[in-house]
């Protein structure tokens, strides 16, 4: 059996005074890109801030075989990296210093960055296409080179397990198949990485495909499985078909 990087039991949450997950049982394996998709409001961004640990909620939550409840802050950070929806930093702040932050985990107090840090950073950067405007300010930056910035700050984390909520935001097309492309090579490299997608086709790429519905969740399985693809057009109200096209799965909108 393939090792555990989450394994989340009962999760129930609420926002306000609306319960929003019910109950939600999940285990996510190791080394392995898994999608969260479902229509607008299924709960897929609640879930994914309570398998990160910043959101409260009733049931448990392990991270890496150990209760996430349990773990440091400093511990839980430099295991889990987040990249979540409309993330901000000081306009002010270079991309280099934003992708430094990263690093924070890994330093001392008040600690000045190491050659590791820096070494980490850069390979961040150049990850995400980056690093040419490393010197320039977060506010100097269009939506789409912040994301990538913002991106890069969660790589330099040098994370095992990587949480991105809707991290293809404001990417055009070519970078948003880089961002695909570099998912595949952290995973290649053992890393665990959950995301949340509304590009469908996009999350066909994964390993496994989670399918949510009104805050539960209806589905879980490899995303070339026919059974997948009946969940995904079933979720949907068979507003789309899943086709492959090049050895690749798609998912087209019914017209």
């Amino acid at each position: 059996m393939d090792s555990v990087a989450i394994d989340a039991r009962s999760i129930r949450a609420s926002l306000g005074n609306v319960e929003v997950l019910h109950g939600i049982p999940l285990v996510l394996p190791a080394a392995r890109w898994t999608s969260i998709v479902g229509p607008n409001g299924a709960g897929k961004s609640t879930l994914l801030k309570v398998l990160a640990g910043l959101l409260p909620h009733h049931g448990e939550v392990a991270l890496l075989g150990q209760p996430l409840a349990s773990l440091r802050g400093r511990q839980r950070a430099q295991q889990l990296s987040w990249l979540g929806q409309n993330e901000s930093s000081a306009d002010d702040l270079t991309a280099y210093d934003v992708a430094m932050l990263g690093r924070l985990p890994h330093q001392a107090w008040l600690a000045a960055p190491s050659a590791a840090d820096h070494a980490a950073v850069e390979r961040a950067l150049r990850a995400t296409q980056a690093w040419d405007w490393r010197a320039r300010a977060l506010g100097q930056l269009s939506g789409g080179e912040r994301q990538r910035v913002l991106l890069a700050r969660a790589l330099a984390v040098e994370a095992q397990v990587l949480l991105m909520d809707e991290p293809l935001a404001n990417l055009d097309p070519p970078h948003q198949t880089d961002w695909l492309l570099m998912v595949r090579a952290l995973v290649t490299q053992g890393k665990t990485v959950v995301s949340v997608l509304h590009e469908i086709s996009f999350a066909l790429q994964a390993d496994e495909l989670v399918l949510m519905d009104q805050g539960r969740i209806v589905h879980q399985g490899a995303c070339g499985d026919a059974a997948t693809h009946r969940a995904l057009e079933t979720v949907f109200d068979q507003r789309i078909a899943v086709h492959q096209l090049a050895g690749q799965w798609l998912a087209v909108p019914k017209i």
